[in-house]
């Protein structure tokens, strides 16, 4: 499952805002990948611009490793930052589909879906 918000901000826009609105969130950005530049490069040109965010919150991925290790394939968190017929999409997995493939209990699924939770609410800052 994606969990997608579609916005009539500006992708310029939302690249200029999106540090301070992570940050709102608790989010820091480790790293940007404009695949449109990365795969220019490579002899590979697409025309969408495309940029994919990696987030993180430092002391929840401490508390969700310290509990299941197993859990790094999923971090850092992702958003991805495109255009689609004329509006700008954020675009993140869905918490419902990861949890559901990890063998946890109660607890740690109820803590990702909090953190789930602040990283739709960054996405929605847009809506």
């Amino acid at each position: 499952m994606i969990y997608s918000q579609k916005t009539n901000s500006s992708i310029l826009s939302v690249k200029e805002e999106i540090t301070a609105k992570a940050k709102e969130q608790g989010f820091g950005i480790l790293k940007e990948y404009s695949f449109k530049s990365l795969l220019k490069e490579k002899g590979f040109p697409i025309e969408r611009d495309i940029t994919v965010y990696e987030l993180c919150d430092p002391a929840s991925a401490q508390a969700a490793l310290s509990m299941h290790p197993e859990f790094s394939v999923y971090l850092p968190c992702r958003l991805s930052l495109y255009e689609d017929n004329g509006k700008t999409v954020l675009s993140t997995i869905g918490i419902e589909d990861i949890l559901s493939a990890v063998e946890a209990d109660a607890s740690f699924k109820a803590f990702m879906h909090v953190i789930f939770g602040r990283l739709k609410a960054l996405i929605n800052n847009w809506a």
